[in-house]
């Protein structure tokens, strides 16, 4: 019989490069799941890692897997010392996405680097990672892997939209969950405000002072992606094939671009929205850009929610324990709902310490 309490580290690298989030929750079984976060934090990268993450898309196979060692195994003294300054000596495992190197599953190719034997090692704690491999061998996208958390944690919302480097969202359609990767957010967002020396534009002010450039926005609009039919996923690939040389073609201000992207985002995401009317959970760090917020609002007739400051940074970490948990025992956590897979399947690489 299955444990119906585990109690997990959770760990998330998203592909806005704010950090590595990690959490200490525990997960209860009593006919449905529950939880409780007892710890959580953002660690920062510093320079070096930021810009060596930044430039993966460009590395060599060669490159990329002494990246991955060497991250391994940061990633296993981060999580160590996270361990240690919450004095947290109850764990049943670790359970860690990684950061996506690349992601072409319609080449039947995804890669997250930090999922190495030596992380497992490093930390002396099972861990369970590298979620999306299997999915995309089953012919799926590998992504996104959050919904069956969605579905499991959250059933009370219509929506659960998150607003990370990129959107994305989950829902229930015909008694199936429905997710997929909507556009680009803070990836975009994040990319110009560096320019100015910002590592993001404040709750969206210097958006709200820029004008819209509407041909752009028709352009941005019109991008293939958002004619295409779930499920689908985005990569940061796409974005600098398709998105950056778009907006850099009309050399405007940072302002205008921010205002126009934003616009575009509210617009494709309201899309979304307004096939019904329902209570939408915002996580991720796009909850804070409050004109973006703003926007969706004001183009969307659905109940936007807000959540506490833990639900919105940890959420993804806090989704990531729970795909391990449903790994251990070995029940579904990749649904072929969402991603486009054969079948649904229990997904997850197991690494256990060698002694």
């Amino acid at each position: 019989m299955a444990k119906s309490y585990y109690n997990v580290v959770g760990v998330m690298s998203g592909t806005s490069l704010d950090g590595i989030d990690i959490i200490y929750a525990t997960y209860v079984y009593d006919n449905n799941w529950t939880f409780k976060i007892h710890k959580s934090e953002t660690l920062k990268y510093s320079e070096i890692w930021k810009s060596s993450l930044s430039q993966l898309v460009t590395k060599t196979l060669d490159e990329l897997s002494e990246i991955d060692k060497a991250y391994s195994k940061y990633l296993g003294t981060v999580i160590s010392e996270f361990i240690k300054k919450h004095n947290i000596n109850d764990i049943n495992f670790i359970a860690s996405h990684g950061h996506t190197a690349l992601h072409q599953p319609e080449n039947g190719l995804t890669l997250q680097i930090g999922n190495q034997q030596i992380l497992a090692n490093t930390l002396n704690e099972k861990v369970i990672c590298d979620f999306r491999v299997q999915d995309v061998e089953y012919g799926g996208q590998g992504a996104p892997l959050v919904p069956i958390g969605d579905r499991l944690l959250f059933e009370k919302y219509g929506f659960c939209l998150n607003l990370g480097g990129f959107a994305n969202i989950s829902f229930e359609e015909n008694n199936e969950r429905i997710a997929f990767d909507i556009c680009p957010v803070n990836i975009v967002l994040n990319h110009y405000v560096f320019k100015l020396n910002l590592d993001f534009d404040d709750k969206g002010k210097l958006a709200s002072t820029g004008k819209i450039h509407f041909e752009l926005l028709t352009k941005l609009n019109q991008l293939e992606f958002y004619q295409q039919k779930p499920p689908k996923s985005l990569g940061l690939e796409w974005v600098k094939e398709n998105v950056i040389p778009l907006i850099d073609s009309y050399n405007l201000r940072i302002e205008d671009v921010l205002r126009t992207f934003v616009e575009h985002v509210a617009i494709q995401i309201s899309k979304i929205l307004n096939q019904e009317k329902a209570k939408v959970l915002v996580t991720g760090g796009g909850a804070y850009n409050d004109f973006l917020i703003h926007r969706i609002k004001f183009l969307s007739k659905s109940q936007i929610m807000i959540p506490s400051k833990e639900i919105i940074e940890f959420k993804e970490a806090l989704v990531f324990g729970l795909l391990g948990v449903l790994r251990e025992r070995n029940e579904v956590n990749c649904l072929k709902s969402v991603t486009g897979a054969s079948k649904n399947h229990s997904s997850g690489k197991i690494l256990i310490p060698n002694t």
